[in-house]
């Protein structure tokens, strides 16, 4: 049995939407132990090193991605996205050493501001996908050893993916 509740799992996965959608995502990068990976493969089944990835993002990956979105103006965030997460499905089970794997499914809607003479502006973008966190217990609380999103489109082309999902 896992030491988290599905409520509790439900209550963590609420707050790292929020979060996202809110751009508070120094808080956000808060949420991961100091070895956490975020993940986005385009072949679920493989090894993460030894396969490419659309993301695979350990502490320093991730903050310098998250530096770059709140301090500088990258066209691809010029203006910046803004985000719609919703999660569903959600399930807990035991993993070793007392983690706590909890899938779910999410969707992420996306959508930055523009006119006719922005390509890829005005216009909003889904991103549908199945999700896996590896929650453990750091300091009295749940952290994000590994978050994985298995994208439904990850094999076709994806025309701006440089927001957090």
């Amino acid at each position: 049995m896992t030491a988290i509740t599905r409520a509790e799992a439900e209550d963590f996965l609420y707050l790292e939407a929020q979060l996202l959608d809110e751009r508070r995502l120094d808080e956000w990068l808060d949420l991961f132990t100091e070895d956490g990976i975020y993940w986005l493969p385009i072949d679920p089944a493989s090894e993460p090193k030894r396969h490419l990835s659309i993301v695979y993002d350990n502490a320093l990956r991730r903050q310098e991605r998250v530096w770059r979105l709140l301090h500088t103006e990258a066209p691809s965030q010029s203006p910046a996205s803004r985000t719609q997460h919703f999660v569903s499905n959600l399930r807990v089970e035991p993993g070793p050493d007392g983690e706590a794997i909890v899938r779910s499914a999410q969707m992420v809607c996306e959508m930055r501001g523009g006119d006719y003479r922005q390509i890829g502006l005005g216009g909003q973008q889904n991103f549908a996908c199945s999700a896996e966190h590896r929650l453990q217990r750091r300091d009295g609380s749940w952290r994000i050893a590994l978050k994985k999103l298995v994208l439904l489109n990850r094999d076709v082309p994806i025309e701006n993916l440089s927001f957090l999902l």
